[in-house]
């Protein structure tokens, strides 16, 4: 076999695996047997590039950056329909229905999904673009962002010679939940719900984002076609043999079966991997949608049956208060079981204190209950006529219950935090924070490896991390000898960072990479810091009272200084290597922008930095210089446009006395 012929069978291989994983939800192979498959093919595409096409599996992975997207112009709109919300308005519906088309007619029902709608374009079977709904008429093109999407095919199997067809992008909810799970462990800010999940994912101009966000497309329609079909249900069909991930449809003889087939759907709307947020009821027969035709706003031969938020009363039972990983305490309501959106709840959120103090939620209140986005169930308000005699006000505990470190509330929110550094849990977030690349760049100590330790009780705080033996890490699930000693190397390594790293792996609040950087800059070691009184803290530029209140609880913590003593025994490293000797740029401002011949960024940064100055990564009248490279963008413009001193590489050079 020679190596397009192996190529060839390779795509055809992979791409039978990729349906039966993503569209039809049944893998025929192991991960390590896909995985060995898409490397052969990534290896004999990357020797013979000439066989590279937009269709091979190995272009799914994305990676261009984009600094915008084109405009798309739909020759068939992509239409929004007419929502009805009771049994009576669908009844009208059909009785319009009645009305225009007088002779004979069915429906098809089918779940509606709640993600981004778009257009897919394939001509000669193969994926060619792909393009956001936008206003209707005119939406973006998101093709690379597109093909990222596995259960998405980029060539189908008996194909028209040109189709359109409209599919909705949804993030499942299991991926929703593991995504905002390893968010909230690296201290980014959570995803609201599973549709902005999705649209802000395909509007990534980095594709390599799109790809990591596990992004599905189901497919409802057929916009335009060479080929023609009669009914919706017939051209649904079609599209799954196509290769198609198809919405489940249902056929009904009249609008009473569309109505009982909607009420079935709701019962069991929480068993579906996406999120839906109502039911949509269209004609059958194509003919009779096209002599039917549409309004300005929406075709009249479809309607889309809202679900309303099912409410209903239980009784608080208990309230108790949970630790997430950042340390903010959450109370939730223990209730008494109620049926709610499909499924039995026994717990529904208070938020934080200020939610509980409006709604005056108390122990033994009745409440009622729903399910924001029919996903969090949620207290919506107290029955004050149910109330007992004996209930008293709830207030959140001034110590964590996990670990006893007292509770601080955010100075920008109604967030209460637990201060302890050695809370459990916390762990896995600060031992993925501590060992993170900004931190103390533990190489190989990613979260996986951090869950793996936690789990085995090899390490119960940050510091565990410099105790532990290379053959207890060997013995880990997917480690080994060599990634053993690999880790422990790089753990070695890391306990020369310095101060500044030190100060931020150790996630004091307000103290970022800049702010440590600063404190390393003001004191030699650790030690000095420690000693350092409130008033002396405020007095350093850049730090301020907050930040410095903030560094005085944490050092007075017990659970700090215990940490502290460890990495002290481990014989980490407290000295600073950012101490100013020359302050020729105290007080001084500079902004970076373009390409350096003699530096990257960051060591022009450093520089800067270590003669007392700062680097912003914005022009303002405040800049001082605007160090301007080759290819200088914008801020360049904007510099110019203020009067702020720019200077080339080489003048930077004999500034620094280089």
């Amino acid at each position: 076999m020679d190596v397009y012929e192996e190529i060839l069978r390779l795509r055809k291989e992979i791409e039978k695996h990729n349906k039966a994983y993503y569209v039809y939800d049944s893998p025929l192979i192991s991960d390590f047997e896909y995985d060995a498959l898409m490397r052969r093919l990534i290896e004999l595409e990357e020797a013979n590039p000439q066989y590279i096409t937009p269709d091979s599996p190995t272009q799914r992975v994305g990676g261009q950056v984009q600094s915008s997207f084109a405009v798309v112009h739909h020759q068939v709109p992509l239409e929004s329909l007419s929502d009805v919300f009771s049994y009576e308005e669908l009844r009208a519906f059909g009785e319009r229905m009645d009305g225009a088309l007088g002779s004979k007619h069915s429906y098809v029902v089918e779940p509606k999904i709640d993600g981004l709608s778009v257009a897919l374009e394939y001509v000669g079977g193969v994926f060619t673009r792909g393009a956001t709904r936008g206003d209707g008429t005119t939406g973006e093109d998101v093709t690379e962002n597109l093909c990222t999407v596995r259960s998405l095919p980029l060539r189908l199997d008996n194909a028209p010679e040109r189709i359109v067809v409209r599919g909705e992008v949804y993030m499942s909810k299991s991926v929703f939940a593991m995504l905002n799970s390893q968010r909230e462990i690296s201290g980014e800010p959570l995803l609201a719900n599973p549709r902005n999940a999705a649209a802000g994912s395909i509007r990534q101009l980095d594709s390599k984002v799109a790809a990591s966000r596990r992004l599905d497309i189901i497919v409802f329609n057929i916009q335009s076609s060479t080929q023609k079909f009669n009914t919706h249900a017939e051209s649904l069909d079609a599209l799954k043999n196509m290769g198609f991930l198809v919405v489940p449809y249902v056929e009904c003889a009249d609008v009473d079966d569309c109505w009982e087939h909607i009420r079935r759907l709701g019962e069991k709307r929480d068993s579906f991997q996406y999120e839906i947020d109502g039911a949509v009821v269209k004609i059958n027969a194509l003919a009779q949608r096209e002599l039917l035709g549409s309004t300005a706003k929406a075709p009249r031969w479809a309607v889309a049956y809202k679900y309303p938020p099912e409410q209903k009363e239980t009784r608080v039972m208990d309230i108790i208060v949970q630790v997430g990983r950042t340390g903010v305490l959450t109370p939730k309501a223990v209730v008494e079981p109620v049926r709610l959106a499909g499924t039995t709840v026994t717990n529904a959120t208070l938020h934080n204190q200020d939610f509980i103090d409006k709604l005056d939620v108390r122990i033994g209140d009745t409440v009622l209950v729903q399910k924001a986005g029919e996903i969090i169930p949620e207290v919506l308000e107290v029955v004050f006529s149910k109330r007992p005699p004996d209930t008293r006000p709830f207030k959140i505990p001034e110590h964590c219950p996990e670990c006893g470190s007292p509770v601080v509330r955010d100075e920008d929110g109604a967030a209460m935090r637990c201060t302890g550094l050695e809370c459990p849990a916390q762990l896995l977030r600060n031992v993925v924070h501590f060992a993170s690349k900004g931190a103390m760049d533990i190489d190989g100590l990613g979260m996986a490896v951090a869950e793996s330790l936690i789990n085995a009780g090899l390490i119960n705080s940050p510091a565990d991390i410099y105790y532990l033996e290379p053959q207890s890490i060997a013995a880990l699930d997917r480690m080994g000898q060599r990634s053993a000693e690999n880790l422990i190397q790089a753990i070695k390594n890391s306990k020369q960072q310095g101060l500044a790293r030190l100060l931020y792996a150790f996630g004091i609040r307000q103290v970022g990479q800049k702010a440590a950087k600063v404190l390393a800059r003001n004191y030699a070691n650790l030690d000095a810091l420690m000693e350092a009184d409130l008033e002396e803290l405020t007095l350093i530029p850049d730090i301020g009272p907050v930040t410095a209140r903030f560094l005085r609880e944490w050092f007075d913590n017990s659970q700090s200084r215990h940490q502290i003593e460890l990495l002290r025994k481990a014989g980490v490293s407290f000295d600073s290597r950012e101490q100013v000797t020359d302050n020729r740029f105290l007080g001084k401002t500079f902004v970076l922008t373009g390409t350096l011949s003699e530096f990257t960024r960051d060591e022009a940064a450093a520089i800067i930095e270590s003669f007392g100055g700062k680097t912003s990564g914005s022009v303002s009248r405040k800049t001082s210089y605007v160090l301007a490279g080759e290819n200088a963008g914008s801020k360049l413009t904007k510099a110019q446009s203020l009067g702020i001193v720019i200077i080339s590489e080489e003048q930077f050079k004999e500034m620094i006395g280089k």
